[in-house]
């Protein structure tokens, strides 16, 4: 039967080896809490050991996008599992949940196992950085749906967090901070605007311009940031009033979700350092800054909303985390997001 499937397309095969290959990303992952192994028809995660008062399942899903368009131009699969993570992630952090468990969803053309190995190290080495098991997934070989080189990537995280600390923005007042958290580079949005600069522009992936320490490609391909462990410590030194994970849309789109509706949020220009990935891409395009911060994160990953009182400490604590913190900003009377020179 196997051989009619492989005339089909479908290597039944190299399924099996893809698995055996993975084994030993997938145990870097593991936690106490996770029972049985891979191979199971589903994953199972023990709740027992926590205690918390009203516990909440927080639960996220995203994909990396057109992303994987460069890590495909590029033959390298070892970091977009990375971006996965971190989008799937970063998104329940926001919400002040710790990562629990990661599945992931694989569809590709063709099943290459290095090649799905060197994908799901990534999503390894994400989960490993956010704490997360990797307990489960399923990849899917498509032929006829995707190029033989071609896949696409989805994920799916859970968390957990006690009801009373669940961070809503529902606490946030005029005359609040906002601290900006430093990105990593463009993370895992607005690609389908950067592949368009790189074409209009008669851009290449191996060029390196002057303003860029790498190739474009490289920088483009800097995997995405996980924040999980500094939220995690900063959760413990102050108050968080709110978290706004800067995706799809930029700043205009991500920090009114965490507002109230009678406060707006006022970002302070010049007030952080911008990636040099990003200032090329909107000189390229010749955007203006109001307009690049409406698509890209313009090296702001993360916006944490805290009271005045409390910023120092905030800073000094994310700065013992590694983390690069900025003050960028306060919460204004008024709607949406204000752009003003500081």
């Amino acid at each position: 039967m196997s051989d009619v499937y492989q005339a089909a397309g479908v290597d039944v095969t190299a399924g099996y080896q893809s698995v055996e290959l993975m084994k030993k990303h997938i145990k870097r992952t593991d936690r106490s809490e996770v029972i049985g192994g891979v191979g199971a028809f589903a994953g199972l995660f023990e709740l027992a050991g926590f205690s918390y008062e009203e516990p909440v399942l927080v639960s996220g899903t995203d994909g990396v996008g057109t992303k994987l368009k460069l890590a495909f131009e590029l033959d390298q699969h070892d970091t977009v599992g990375i971006d996965l993570v971190a989008m799937c992630v970063n998104d329940i952090v926001a919400q002040g949940a710790n990562p629990l468990f990661f599945l992931d969803y694989i569809a590709c053309g063709k099943n290459h196992p290095e090649q799905i190995e060197q994908i799901v190290k990534g999503i390894a080495d994400g989960c490993v950085e956010s704490g997360a098991a990797l307990i489960g997934g399923e990849t899917a070989e498509m032929p006829g749906m995707y190029g033989d080189n071609e896949y696409d990537l989805a994920g799916f995280v859970v968390g957990l967090a006690n009801k009373a600390d669940l961070i809503t923005g529902d606490q946030i007042k005029s005359g609040d901070a906002l601290i900006g958290l430093a990105s990593s580079g463009v993370h895992s949005n607005g690609f389908s605007l950067v592949r368009k600069i790189l074409t209009d522009q008669h851009l290449k992936l191996s060029d390196q311009p002057t303003q860029l320490k790498t190739t474009i490609g490289e920088a483009l391909l800097e995997p995405t940031k996980i924040y999980t462990k500094a939220i995690e410590q900063l959760k413990q030194a102050i108050e968080i009033k709110g978290i706004s994970h800067i995706t799809g849309g930029g700043f205009v789109e991500n920090i009114p979700r965490i507002l109230p509706d009678t406060l707006a949020a006022e970002i302070w220009h010049n007030s952080w350092a911008v990636p040099p990935i990003l200032s090329f891409l909107q000189e390229q395009a010749d955007l203006s800054f109001e307009q690049a911060m409406a698509v890209f994160n313009m090296g702001i990953g993360m916006v944490v909303v805290i009271s005045q009182e409390q910023v120092g400490q905030a800073l000094a604590t994310l700065n013992t985390t590694g983390e690069t913190a900025y003050v960028i900003g306060q919460v204004i009377e008024g709607s949406g997001v204000k752009l003003v020179e500081r």
